[in-house]
């Protein structure tokens, strides 16, 4: 019986992971055990920076940032380096990086050596994700050509094992603060050490020593990617995705605190987002995957995260005055189990496969920068009129769901983006 059959005829989850090649498993696993690791540590950091460490709150907010600019915005260099010298020394160096990140941070006393820690846990993440995800969109391709599986339904099982991976984390960091005090970071920041221990070691071993793709100067693949008018207009559309995605941090804390006098009920409303990617990503993406085209999904995708937004003043306050909150997390999370894989599947067809891991890495930089302005500019919408806020959140997504209609479909342009290359 093939894959295809054995998906139908069993719908669960874990068939999608274990009918995957040993390679795609490996990627996969990896994703699940870099968001575990990472999550143990990251959602209790502010507090022991402000709490245990004593640290100003804009000092904080300034440590908190460098680390998102060391890790989000430099995706385009390890993604440059895994198109030059291969994914394996890029995803090995990262994980010994942030090896040494979190036991540094676990020790680090100072506002200097926790902003060193800091720095370099947040590089590390810059290697070996650009590395990881451009490996997992190469061999989601060559499975498509192989056996007709929608690059789609593999990248999804992907994005679910990195969501799964950021659901177990904070509940074993957690488990660990609860030995008390610095003792208790540091249990934490010691079981991310132990991840990434298993990581490196097992990647030493499973991953294949894969020749680089090309040994173009790092600024010749620069040009070619960042003058490709058609990959500009996925980061374009992806950038509105992440402005709308952001503002689970920023839009929906004030929305529940409007609603219900404090910020008390978000941890919830992020269960109710996390729960859903584990249990629903992978049965969507594997009917979508036969019914829409990638830029479709892409499109649709954005539709439902716009839809999330422009309901908010629209839909009555509810049990607990949480339910317009709970409406803007289920359709923007639903939107972002459409569009996330379809992106990712699209990036292969438009930029030549020399230039994949740039592309990957690209991608994430890019949208990061445009976060960067998005934010600060809804930021100054907060207090205005809820229609306003939240009919002027809604166009982000509108408009990047219009950009998505120049791409091309995602169905046999791969052979024209490699022609052109």
């Amino acid at each position: 019986m093939t894959t295809e059959a054995r998906a139908r005829r069993t719908p669960s989850s874990l068939c999608e992971v274990t009918g995957l090649p040993p390679y795609l498993r490996l990627l996969a696993g990896t994703q699940f055990a870099f968001n575990t690791g990472f999550y143990a540590v990251l959602p209790y950091l502010a507090t022991h920076l402000g709490d245990g460490l004593g640290m100003a709150g804009w000092l904080v907010g300034l440590v908190l940032g460098l680390r998102t600019f060391s890790q989000q915005g430099l995706f385009v260099v390890g993604g440059a380096l895994t198109d030059r010298y291969g994914p394996r020394p890029v995803v090995l160096a990262g994980c010994v990086l942030r090896i040494a990140g979190f036991a540094w941070l676990a020790f680090a006393a100072s506002t200097a050596t926790v902003v060193a820690a800091v720095l370099l846990i947040g590089f590390a993440a810059a290697l070996f994700s650009p590395a990881v995800e451009s490996e997992t969109a190469r061999e989601a391709v060559h499975r498509e050509q192989a056996d007709g599986t929608a690059r789609a339904r593999t990248l999804a099982v992907f994005s679910a094992a990195g969501q799964a991976g950021a659901f177990i984390g904070p509940l074993l960091g957690s488990l660990l603060l609860a030995v008390g005090g610095d003792w208790g970071f540091r249990a934490a920041c010691g079981a991310g050490v132990a991840v990434f221990v298993a990581v490196f070691a097992g990647h030493a071993v499973l991953m294949p020593r894969r020749a680089a793709v090309h040994r173009e100067r790092p600024r010749g693949g620069v040009r070619r990617v960042l003058g490709n008018p058609r990959f500009l207009v996925l980061c374009l559309a992806y950038s509105t995705w992440l402005i709308a995605y952001n503002q689970l941090y920023l839009a929906l804390p004030a929305e529940v605190e409007r609603a219900t006098g404090s910020q008390a009920a978000l941890g919830w409303l992020f269960a109710l987002s996390s729960l859903l990617v584990v249990t629903a990503q992978i049965p969507l993406t594997r009917h979508a995957a036969v019914r829409l085209a990638p830029r479709t999904a892409l499109t649709a995708g954005l539709a439902l995260v716009a839809a999330g937004f422009a309901l908010v003043p629209a839909t009555p306050a509810g049990p607990g005055g949480l339910l317009p909150g709970a409406v803007l997390v289920a359709l923007l999370t639903c939107g972002q189990m459409l569009l996330v894989p379809a992106a990712r599947g699209l990036v292969p067809d438009l930029v030549d496969d020399r230039h994949l891991g740039l592309a990957t890495g690209a991608l994430s930089s890019v949208s990061g920068l445009a976060v960067l302005g998005g934010s600060a500019a809804s930021g100054l919408l907060l207090q205005a009129p809820a229609p306003v806020l939240w009919g002027t959140l809604a166009a982000v997504p509108l408009t990047g769901a219009a950009a998505a209609r120049l791409l091309p479909s995602g169905r046999g342009a791969g052979e024209e983006a490699r022609a052109a290359g």
